[in-house]
């Protein structure tokens, strides 16, 4: 499918390249919307993320639990000023994590914070440690990188419509784990990954961009993967730095990209 029609080319991030927002305004006055209209749980309340941001420059706390390629992609971006932001913290809840140490190979201010009992969340020690870690840090934007712990109800109203992930497949479908191995088991012919806020559900947030992968008759789960992750890496900067720039609103569920 082209990708200059607003929806899914085949190696192309959605929204980032699509329809105009006059033409997307358009549609959404035909369609009975208005910029006033209730705004989608914890994604905005009257006023988005990038309208109430007020740090000059624009403050990034990253959260990962792994190798932290998403988060080398992000921090290469904004060091070749293509993402117009400063990385203000890197936190972890995994002390050996490779993430950690290419934050501190760029001397970047980085912090394993324990997690706790649990095995997929924080406990609430653990998560008033990360909400007080990231406010210290000022953040405007929290970036989920790889961080394997579901975030629960305080910490998403600490920063509500204020955290972004990025997931290996096209949402809504395949959300959770393994979702290439998903694609593929399903027998999808393209897969993807998708950058989206966080709200209370499993990879439910509104879609802030997409790219598609084709999957090959050949490919086996790692295979696929690695293409996927190697889409992530140019869609993950690409959505951040649009959110940085302001160049994001969102009504209902629709994320527009001016």
């Amino acid at each position: 499918m082209d990708g200059s029609a607003g929806l899914i080319g085949t190696d192309k991030s959605i929204g980032w390249r699509g329809l105009g927002l006059v033409s997307l305004l358009a549609n959404l006055t035909a369609e009975g919307l208005s910029m006033s209209e209730p705004t989608f749980p914890l994604v905005l309340k009257g006023r988005s993320v990038i309208q109430i941001a007020v740090n000059h420059p624009f403050r990034i706390g990253i959260l990962g639990s792994g190798q932290g390629s998403n988060f080398v992609a992000i921090a290469d971006a904004v060091a070749a000023g293509n993402i117009p932001a400063q990385i203000a913290v890197v936190l972890s809840d995994v002390e050996s994590a490779g993430i950690l140490a290419h934050a501190r190979a760029r001397q970047l201010p980085a912090q394993f914070i324990p997690p706790g009992q649990f095995r997929t969340k924080l406990d609430e020690a653990a998560e008033r440690a990360f909400v007080a870690a990231l406010k210290a840090a000022q953040v405007d934007l929290v970036v989920l990188a790889g961080f394997m712990r579901v975030l629960k109800g305080d910490f998403l109203r600490a920063f509500e419509g204020r955290i972004v992930n990025i997931h290996p497949s096209l949402l809504p479908c395949f959300p959770g784990l393994q979702s290439w191995r998903q694609a593929l088991d399903h027998g999808v012919k393209v897969a993807g990954c998708t950058v989206h806020f966080v709200d209370a559900g499993v990879d439910s947030g509104a879609i802030i961009g997409q790219t598609a992968v084709p999957v090959l008759d050949h490919d086996t789960a790692e295979t696929l993967h690695q293409r996927i992750h190697a889409a992530e890496h140019e869609l993950y900067p690409k959505c951040v730095a649009a959110l940085a720039r302001k160049e994001i609103s969102v009504v209902g569920r629709r994320v527009i990209w001016k």
